[in-house]
């Protein structure tokens, strides 16, 4: 029997599997019980025994999209880094290719938050990943802005220049890039330039950084 159960749930595997790839390929639309069969070369019945409806299996493969399109990958060769200024430009230069690169992942997460708005349940699982993966970059922009804003911000000696820069704005803005980056690479494929993209966000993360430097050096001479 327990090799029964590990086929049955092996089976269930291959079946999402398939269908995520349906899905990615040619978009929920072309999501059928009869094409996932097909992709995943069992009968209908089969798919049919597991998932008794399209929307069934939608809803099922909503943590696979997550997982492909909003949990932070962080290279080692990243991790390594030091400057977290740059730091923070090489992972939003590998964020950025591997959800530009296969942009489909993308479109099908926007697909599933089109779906959330009328399911809370999804609603909330997109949401808190997204929150998790917004997360990720703090540590990172607490080594670029301080641990709450640049000391010559908190003086106000930076004047006109604006507001205080915050943590958790500024790993906001890093998740604005990529998915920015990955939403322009969705609608125009062949248009959009990624390393144009990814030129801007460095310079100004390079600029941010030269910016807290000069406040740290300031303070410091005080």
């Amino acid at each position: 029997m327990p090799g029964k159960k590990a086929s049955v749930e092996s089976r269930r595997e291959d079946i999402m599997g398939a269908a995520y790839d349906v899905a990615a390929r040619q978009g929920l639309e072309a999501l059928t019980l009869r094409s996932v069969a097909a992709r995943a070369d069992v009968s209908h019945g089969t798919v049919v025994f597991h998932f008794k409806r399209k929307g069934e299996l939608v809803t099922s493969l909503v943590d696979r999209v997550v997982y492909a399109t909003a949990v932070l990958r962080i290279p080692d060769a990243v991790a390594r880094i030091t400057r977290p200024s740059e730091r923070m430009d090489a992972l939003l230069r590998a964020e950025m290719d591997r959800l530009s690169t296969e942009p489909r992942h993308f479109r099908l997460l926007l697909d599933y938050w089109t779906i959330g708005l009328r399911n809370a349940a999804v609603r909330r699982k997109i949401r808190t990943a997204l929150e998790q993966y917004r997360d990720g970059f703090l540590d990172i922009a607490r080594g670029i802005v301080g641990d709450e804003v640049a000391p010559a911000r908190r003086r106000g000696s930076l004047g006109p220049s604006g507001p205080p820069v915050m943590v958790a704005g500024l790993a906001a803005v890093a998740v604005s890039l990529i998915h920015g980056c990955a939403l322009q690479a969705v609608i125009d494929p062949k248009g959009f330039d990624v390393e144009q993209h990814f030129h801007a966000a460095a310079q100004m993360l390079e600029r941010l950084a030269n910016d807290r430097a000069a406040a740290s050096a300031a303070q410091a001479g005080d």
